[in-house]
């Protein structure tokens, strides 16, 4: 069976799980992953790779990260909790998010490797590459990193 699969028989166990707990908002929130896995199947017109899955799931995150931004804005704080509890619910199925320092630690990494390959420090105008490559470690290295995130940090660190 493919990671992906494993994904969605884990996801499919957790419902029950939820479901036998009366938990109606994990219950829901799992629901709604299944479905988004399904769509990308359909989709496909085949199962979704473990990477496919990973980033509709990352998509779901940053769609509740929106929801909670215009809550909050919008004088709403029951619906951005309610959000927040469903991006926790979905973060349980992603790889350990990386922390910030952690993550400048190797975004400096990366950046010494490109000067040693270039011969000198990479600049803003060469951002593309670096982001490719921090990706591509985060990736190997079995983490995840939100990408606005990841962009900020690169940029300060070739701006600097």
């Amino acid at each position: 069976m493919s990671e992906a699969g494993v994904l969605e028989k884990s996801v499919d166990l957790q419902i029950i799980v939820a479901m036998k707990a009366h938990d109606s908002v994990r219950t829901t929130t799992l629901r709604l992953i299944k479905n988004a896995l399904k769509n990308k199947a359909i989709e496909k017109r085949m199962a979704p790779t473990q990477q496919e899955s990973e980033q509709v799931l990352a998509g779901m995150i940053k769609q509740r990260r929106d929801s909670i931004d215009q809550f909050t804005k919008g004088n709403r704080p029951e619906l951005a909790a309610k959000e927040a509890v469903e991006i926790a619910v979905i973060e349980e199925f992603l790889p350990r998010a990386i922390n910030t320092d952690a993550l400048d630690g190797l975004i400096a990494e990366v950046l010494a490797e490109e000067a040693t390959r270039g011969g000198a420090k990479p600049t803003v105008k060469e951002m593309g590459p670096v982001m490719k490559a921090v990706q591509a470690k985060l990736t190997a290295q079995g983490l995840r990193a939100e990408g606005r995130t990841v962009s900020e940090l690169v940029k300060k660190a070739l701006a600097g």
